[in-house]
């Protein structure tokens, strides 16, 4: 759920009080509008600070902040946080502690929200989380909460945000509520949400198997890692060297129960594999017989509770991204092949693109180091957090990509009408508490949260979906007193870790072995980490708290956590997790660079299992290609290459789908017109930039290929999204025009075959982009169709009158890129805009990028997609979306030298005299 549509129900009453006020009344809005932008330069006294604190700013606002202590840092950072960003920040800690609610008042959308979270219980597993950390890290943390607060303190809602102004017409808003450190712990919890891993393949092989009734078809929809076309983090060369004994201490692939995979194609073992399938999918001998496998995740009681189960975890507010495009792009050259002669390391995070940014630059610096002052580092934070996630100190620089290990299982248990659910034949009582979720203007409602061994139900949460209640059940077959299924989450970020600790770690960390004892602490969200080192040094280490699944020989279908798995069989709980010390690295790979791009990590059958479902690799293999080719023609990289890599805009669909598609006669010269643009992008090498016409014309025969070849076979929450999973399917298909997924099934007496729906698609497209953009396809432009316009996550969404939205929403800006190309700039392909037509709006992308030059730390730059700000009256809320959207970057000062020099605005900070 996008947190842009909890206002529906007062959008009359904004328009009536506030669009008045700010849109008819000019100078009132104008004040209310500039009223919460901060002070940046002059003196303020901070009653808890232990020495004087020099905030600088450059001319984009970005601060580096100097003092004499870690505590002191802090508590600066938390107070310049505040100063920009502290709606975001208390509209994060309301999500993440199930309050949403108190915020925004009375509303479906944000009630079911709260009680899903509540559900997950993410901030009573921070407040566990505060008694793991070290004495030192909490110190920091409630020193930047000090911070926070001595912000906040000083002011009114609404000189605060905005946002507090427009919300106050509908709630009734108290002054806002001290910052927690708890409140900084909990934003842990929805990164590791948003970046889970195969949550949505995991549901959406059940729902393909509900609807296809095979499973051998259904697992045709999720294809294993190319590994014979894309390489995997770790190469072949650089492999563990005690890979055996890795092998051993974990379950692979290989070892995970996929008979049921084998043998589903045929009558016999399907039929025999009826019995075991309903086990491992929730039906048993309760409501399947041997028709297969469908009727245990179709009409059941079991498919019921699973997407019961989709629909509340829809609720969910997405805060940092989802779907296709969630990924990022990891790179790191070592000295031998850069101009410098030091590595060069590139980042650049596929996120959200929210207004404001995810991401807040900043700089952390010790004006002396010592015992008590031990940071010198710069980069990208989350308001709302201490610290740097991703960028450098003086000796060592790292980029974060998504590991997308299989952090979460849906387990499906088998409940009675006594408050019992079974485990291996016995009955044991469920646990259950009662939350109370206070409601801005309303009565409070309370809701009562049930768990199993393995975690919280999550199927009989939302009334409109509960299934121990409603679930039909067979007659005759369910044991007595059974009352339905239900689903249990069971999730690694729900047990308590120290990933609060990690952060401070890899913000001091020099070299390799620095990253790995972080890592061993960086629990969820599990992330590939790529760093290089002002010695030369360039490596790679997988952290992360993965789960070890054994073997089930009899199960249907594969046993590793890619399919939905019977909570009543122990056999199939995890069995503990992979040791830190197994977990795959590398340093100095002998090539000479590393690519993390989201896809595998190890080379097949090698190394800890993390999960079936890794990105495909076209974009790590394409960056693999732009830099073997670099070395290979002798060129010594700089930072403006490593930049213009992270640009690149060339298609890896176009190569695999032109060919098909040329050999197509589409029998009309109309649409000719449009196909010889195809021919000419295949000349100038499938660019996506903003001018191409091929581009445009690809896209929406890609769009349309897909909805004809799918829509009809699959239900609506698996329609293809166009991402790179949907290349590699089609890529196969291609091979085999009369593929029973080419026959259009809502056509009578007819069976398409593969050319037959690729001519459709052409036709199809032709006639979309007449109606949409003009008939001559010269006018065709890419640009004019994929477009990025950041969305403020409450005040931004289809529920807020559009004068508001105008004003929390920057204007939309034309991007080069698209879905899996290295510049991911992704969309939707099913996606459509309010008039029912495709749309090709950016929905996640590179929220930031940066090339860091050990060499030179002041050579290394960075940009944004929006700003520092997160007011809409600062010239800082949109003034790096120029540059991000046309590629350029910015210099990222570092040394004292460097920041004063581009020095704009000076804060210093003092304690009481």
């Amino acid at each position: 759920m996008r947190g842009t549509s909890v206002l529906r129900r007062a959008a009359i009453i904004i328009a009536a009080l506030v669009v008045v006020a700010l849109v008819a009344a000019v100078g009132l809005g104008t004040v209310l509008v500039r009223r919460p932008l901060p002070d940046h330069a002059g003196e303020v006294t901070l009653a808890d600070l232990g020495g004087q604190v020099q905030v600088i700013r450059d001319e984009r606002g970005v601060p580096q902040i100097y003092a004499e202590t870690d505590a002191d840092l802090m508590r600066a950072q938390g107070y310049v946080h505040a100063q920009d960003r502290f709606f975001e920040m208390d509209y994060r800690r309301h999500v993440t502690a199930g309050r949403l609610s108190e915020l925004v008042g009375e509303n479906d959308t944000a009630l079911a929200a709260d009680v899903v979270i509540r559900t997950f219980g993410w901030r009573q597993v921070a407040e566990q989380e505060w008694d793991l950390l070290t004495d030192e890290s909490r110190a920091l943390y409630e020193a930047y909460a000090e911070g926070v607060n001595a912000y906040i303190s000083r002011h009114e809602a609404s000189e605060l945000g905005l946002e507090y102004t427009v919300l106050g017409t509908t709630t009734t808003l108290e002054k806002v509520e001290p910052w927690q450190p708890v409140d900084s712990l909990a934003w842990l919890k929805a990164m590791a949400w948003d970046l889970r891993g195969n949550y949505d393949a995991e549901l959406g092989r059940a729902a393909a198997l509900r609807t296809l009734g095979d499973v051998a078809r259904a697992e045709e929809l999720f294809p294993e890692f190319p590994y014979d076309l894309n390489t995997p983090i770790v190469a072949p060369q650089d492999q563990v060297a005690d890979a055996e004994a890795t092998d051993a201490a974990v379950e692979t692939p290989a070892d995970t129960g996929s008979a049921g995979t084998e043998t589903a194609g045929t009558d016999a073992a399907a039929a025999e594999a009826a019995a075991t399938q309903a086990a491992a999918t929730g039906a048993a001998d309760d409501d399947v017989d041997t028709a297969g496998a469908a009727a245990a995740l179709g009409g059941s009681a079991a498919g019921q509770a699973l997407a019961s189960a989709q629909e509340a975890l829809d609720a969910v507010p997405v805060l940092l991204g989802e779907g296709e495009g969630i990924g990022s792009n990891s790179f790191v050259v070592s000295g031998e092949h850069t101009a410098s002669g030091s590595p060069l390391l590139a980042n650049d995070p596929h996120l959200a693109l929210d207004a404001p940014n995810l991401w807040y630059q900043v700089g952390l610096h010790c004006t002396e180091a010592s015992e008590d002052c031990t940071f010198d580092v710069a980069g990208f934070s989350f308001a709302g957090m201490p610290g740097v996630i991703i960028g450098h100190n003086d000796q060592l620089a790292w980029g974060l990509t998504n590991l997308g290990a299989d952090v979460t299982d849906f387990m499906l248990e088998r409940l009675y009408d006594d408050g019992t659910y079974l485990r291996d034949g016995a009955r044991v009582p469920l646990e259950q508490r009662r939350e109370t979720i206070e409601v801005n203007g309303s009565e409070p409602v309370v809701t009562t949260v049930t768990s199993t061994v393995h975690g919280p139900l999550v199927t009989d949460v939302l009334p409109e979906t509960g299934v121990t209640a409603s679930a039909p059940v067979p007659e005759g077959a369910p044991p007595a007193g059974f009352s339905g299924y239900a689903v249990a989450l069971q999730w690694t970020a729900l047990t308590p870790g120290r990933t609060g600790d990690a952060i401070f770690a890899i913000n001091r960390a020099t070299d390799a072995a620095d990253i790995a004892a972080a890592a061993e602490y960086f629990e969820v969200p599990s992330q590939n980490i790529v760093f290089a080192t002002v010695d030369g040094d360039i490596g790679y280490q997988a952290p992360g708290k993965i789960p070890v699944r054994a073997a089930v020989p009899d199960a249907p279908v594969p046993a590793d956590g890619s399919w939905p798995r019977p909570g009543w069989d122990s056999r199939y709980d995890w069995q503990g997790f992979v040791d830190p010390d197994d977990m795959p690295a590398v340093l100095n790979p002998a090539e000479g660079f590393i690519s993390a791009a989201n896809q595998a990590v190890m080379p097949a059958g090698q190394g800890p299992f993390l999960t079936s479902d890794y990105d495909p690799g076209y974009r790590a293999e394409r960056i693999r290609t732009l830099l073997e080719r670099a070395i290979g023609d002798g060129e010594k990289l700089d930072v403006a290459a490593m930049n213009e890599i992270m640009l690149d805009d060339a298609s890896p669909f176009g190569p695999v789908v032109l060919p098909a598609l040329l050999s197509v006669d589409v029998e009309d010269r109309f649409v000719e017109e449009a196909v010889d643009l195809l021919r000419q992008w295949s000349a100038d090498g499938f660019p996506t930039s903003v001018d191409s016409a091929g581009a445009a014309y690809f896209n929406a025969v890609w769009g349309n290929l897909l909805d004809l070849t799918f829509t009809d076979d699959l239900p609506a929450s698996q329609v293809p999204d166009g991402g790179a999973r949907w290349l590699q399917i089609i890529t196969v298909l291609l091979e085999d025009p009369q593929n029973p997924w080419w026959d259009d099934r809502t056509t009578v007496n007819l069976v398409e075959g593969r050319d037959e729906i690729l001519r459709q698609a052409m036709v199809r497209a032709r006639q979309q982009l007449t109606n949409s953009i003009s008939k001559d396809p010269a006018d065709w432009e890419w640009g004019r169709m994929h477009q990025f316009q950041p969305q403020h996550p409450v005040l931004g969404g289809d529920g807020v009158p559009a004068p508001v939205r105008r004003l929390f929403n920057p204007a939309p800006v034309e991007v080069a890129g698209g879905s899996s190309i290295v510049n991911a700039t992704s969309f939707d392909t099913a996606g459509r805009d309010e008039f029912g037509r495709a749309d090709y709006r950016v929905t996640a992308g590179p929220s930031m990028r940066m090339v860091v030059d050990l060499a030179d730390l002041d050579a290394s730059t960075w940009v944004t997609s929006s700003g520092t700000s997160g007011h809409p009256g600062s010239v800082h809320y949109t003034d790096q979306t120029h540059a991000w959207a046309t590629g350029e970057t910015y210099p990222w000062p570092f040394s004292r030298e460097a920041v004063e020099e581009s020095a704009a605005e000076t804060l210093t900070l003092r304690p009481p005299e």
